[in-house]
């Protein structure tokens, strides 16, 4: 913890029992993880809900039902500050297995915000995740991934860890604000890629614009192609060369 705080990082701890949970409290943890193992043991979320700190709590090998359960004994203990971590607790998981739409699943039943626990080889699976949605992306951290035990090879060494990092990073950004609308680095795109109204041959002063007179062509700079039909009918008030963009002030 000591060393945690040093580097400037959130030091997190995962308790199996209650005396572990006091434990760790004693201590001064800022959050508590509940890994999927303890999914089902109520008496344990209700004893870590009642310290009232935010908790991240895995749901690997449970069902919904289960996880209602869960949910439940938190809120009932009078926590609601937690994350539902989908997980699928297989070393490494395959990705045909992970299920990332559960992550949909959960946030829709039970209105809490939701990440995903991955033990996957390699970072796609997390990223996609994060593309998904998930506001906590958990996952293994290892020197080298041919040590014996099973979480080495569902872990990520340093090099590619730190890849992972970039890429939910980008991700993040990528996301955006979600309304419809033109980025400002679009601008002189539109420009050159979208046409206007153009006379398509020299049109005298004095001239009833028919359709065939107007051309479309680019730049994108003035009258846009919708505007066709509006200008049907019209008269020109000057000499109009051919190819000049048109707008509504040479126009009667």
């Amino acid at each position: 913890m000591d060393y945690c705080r040093g580097k400037g990082l959130l030091f997190l701890s995962t308790p199996f029992d209650e005396e572990s949970a006091d434990f760790l409290e004693e201590l001064g943890m800022a959050a508590y993880k509940v890994s999927s193992g303890e999914i089902t043991n109520l008496p344990l979320l209700a004893h870590v809900a009642r310290k009232h700190k935010p908790m991240i709590i895995s749901t690997g090998m449970a069902n919904l039902s289960e996880v209602e359960s869960a949910v439940l004994a938190v809120q009932d203990a009078g926590n609601h500050e937690f994350v539902l971590l989908h997980c699928v607790s297989s070393y490494p998981a395959n990705p045909a297995d992970a299920n990332l739409r559960a992550m949909h699943t959960m946030r829709k039943a039970f209105n809490v915000p939701v990440g995903y626990s991955d033990h996957t080889s390699g970072i796609e699976v997390a990223i996609a995740a994060v593309a998904l949605g998930a506001c906590v992306i958990e996952k293994h951290l290892t020197l080298d991934t041919s040590l014996p035990g099973p979480d080495h090879q569902a872990s990520l060494e340093p090099n590619e860890f730190a890849r992972m990092v970039k890429g939910v990073r980008i991700i993040e950004v990528a996301l955006g604000s979600g309304r419809k609308e033109p980025a400002f680095s679009e601008a002189n795109t539109a420009a050159v890629a979208r046409k206007s109204l153009v006379a398509a041959w020299d049109i005298a002063a004095g001239t009833e614009l028919t359709e065939e007179m107007i051309a479309i062509m680019r730049p994108g700079t003035g009258l846009p192609p919708a505007m066709r039909q509006q200008l049907l009918g019209r008269i020109a008030r000057t000499n109009i060369p051919a190819g000049t963009l048109l707008g509504l002030e040479m126009l009667t």
